[in-house]
């Protein structure tokens, strides 16, 4: 088993586990003192602390899903439950630090392969007993907390194979419980990798990233993971689906669609069938510097539209490259743009890209800033850690839209912020993937640890979530809707959009219990689901 990954589930109250938590740097931990006036909240209450009461599994439930996986794989013991019972989000964090979750599976399931999936589905309507798919549990959206009064866990860590290798057609079939960093292991031992680096990704598993579709850290040249699905086994309470027959088909809509994205209330996804590429002989990544965070996104522009387009495009705003340089013990002023080449030829390849970048006013800062990127790229969750050990409150949000919308959402969304924050509060933003009609903005959050912590930032995300509408931005680019974002995600799909996936719903689970609350307003449960 990955031990990553059980670090992860054991990280409770944190990102991963403790022996692998990252200090503050020294200027960012005295900014904290000089303008937030931190102190340390209470120690966080531990795991093996946590009672975690739910209701028990009525005795016919437990016999049958037993019945299923075997005795050895129901896990109804406190630790097991609470762990599996929220993502990692801050105030799935802070829930955790106070020992007080708002909702806890009755038991975790680990079946050990789609048909014991299957079954359990069938089982779980049978006794109108909902059901949560889990993978790395890194969600942020509050995608593991359904509205169920009592639920149980399917944990897919044991489905966590690579199936098969086409190198003809260079594609791979995944199990879904495969750890991202175990699934890269595997194909390079073909030659192959699948280009998918998201902050997740220590923890994050296969299954997770199509139920999300989730976007890597070098989509801009290998692509989103939906991109890159060719085709999805999915387990019902109706039974089995089986997409992807070709590399495109007109054969009606794609139904692999319906799953990406789905979060676990259509179905679960078991096994995906990925677009590969080869393991790229060269890797290079470089900084940019712009005089302000317009004209950067001006030049990410040029460059997603006419090319040449990089591996990897990142730009910062003034104030999170600040914070960043002051963390290095720099000053730079200006934006940091990342650029990163990875292929056979990555030499010309960025000599291309630096001429178009000069010519957009860029000024080169050498390889020091892209290789220091590249190496501590999995970093901010750590460092969130970190500040909430210190007294800071720190959170992220994310939204993408088109082009000429980007700058007066850039603009919405940092003053419905600062409107809703304590004061003094920083607000960080990046353009974190770019498509040659828009891109994405990752804001950042720190403020002092407010009273209240989670009812103050749910206050500032529905804001934020407000303003992302109003300026004609999506709810969610890459995080998912989960429960966090399901009323705004409702509103961007409208009425109509909403019926036609509750009619979906209805059609794959009638009984209502994939993951009720998530992703769609809970229905009410069927009494008799044939």
């Amino acid at each position: 088993m990955d031990e990553k990954r059980e670090e992860a589930r054991s990280g409770w109250g944190r990102w991963g586990g403790p022996e692998h938590a990252r200090p503050l740097p020294d200027a960012v931990a005295k900014l904290l003192k000089q303008v937030f006036e931190v102190t340390p909240p209470r120690a966080p209450v531990p795991l093996d602390a946590v009672t975690a009461p739910a209701p028990p599994l009525p005795e016919a439930a437990l016999a049958a899903l037993t019945g299923i996986v075997g005795a050895d794989h129901v896990h109804t013991g406190a630790a097991a439950r609470a762990a599996a019972a929220s993502g990692k989000s801050t105030p799935d964090l802070v829930h955790q630090r106070g020992g007080e979750l708002p909702a806890l599976p009755a038991a975790v399931l680990t079946p050990a392969d789609h048909d014991q999936v299957l079954a359990v589905l069938a089982a779980c309507a049978e006794h109108r007993l909902a059901v949560v798919p889990l993978g790395g549990g890194t969600s942020v959206v509050g995608g593991l907390i359904p509205q169920a009064d009592g639920y149980v866990t399917l944990d897919l860590r044991r489905l966590d194979r690579l199936v098969a290798v086409d190198p003809v057609s260079r594609t791979a079939v995944l199990q879904a419980g495969l750890p991202a960093p175990r699934a890269e292991e595997l194909l390079a031992g073909h030659g192959f990798t699948l280009g998918h680096v998201p902050q997740s990704y220590e923890y994050a598993t296969i299954g997770g990233f199509a139920a999300t579709r989730s976007s890597g850290q070098a989509s801009a040249g290998y692509g989103r993971f939906d991109d890159m699905v060719v085709g999805l086994t999915v387990a019902t309470p109706r039974g089995t689906l089986s997409t992807g027959r070709a590399p495109a088909s007109a054969a009606g809509p794609d139904l692999r669609r319906l799953f990406l994205g789905s979060e676990g209330a259509f179905g679960v996804i078991t096994d995906v069938t990925v677009r590969v590429r080869p393991v790229p002989a060269q890797r290079r990544y470089e900084g940019w510097r712009f005089e302000s965070f317009a004209e950067g996104t001006a030049a990410a522009r040029r460059l997603a539209q006419d090319g040449p387009r990089p591996t990897v495009l990142r730009l910062s705003d003034e104030v999170e490259t600040m914070l960043g340089a002051a963390g290095r013990g720099r000053g730079d002023g200006g934006c940091l743009m990342i650029v990163g080449h990875e292929g056979a030829d990555v030499a010309r390849a960025a000599a291309d890209t630096a001429a178009v970048l000069r010519e957009c006013g860029g000024q080169e800062l050498g390889p020091e800033p892209g290789e220091q990127w590249a190496a501590h790229r999995f970093d901010a969750p750590y460092l969130r850690d970190a500040l909430l050990d210190a007294g800071a409150f720190a959170e992220t949000l994310e939204t993408a839209a088109f082009w000429s919308a980007l700058p007066g959402l850039y603009d919405a969304v940092r003053e419905a912020l600062f409107g809703a924050l304590p004061v003094p509060s920083m607000v960080l933003c990046h353009v974190s993937h770019v498509y040659e009609t828009g891109a994405s903005l990752y804001f950042t959050v720190v403020t002092a640890y407010p009273d209240e912590p989670v009812a103050r930032w749910r206050a500032a995300k529905e804001a934020a979530c407000d303003a992302i509408l109003a300026a004609g931005g999506t709810i969610s680019h890459h995080h998912g809707v989960g429960t966090d974002h399901r009323d705004w995600y409702a509103r961007e799909a409208g009425p109509l959009g909403v019926d036609a996936l509750l009619g979906v719903k209805r059609a794959l689970d009638p009984a209502g219990v994939l993951n009720p609350g998530i992703l769609l307003p809970a229905p009410a449960r069927a009494e008799d689901p044939s």
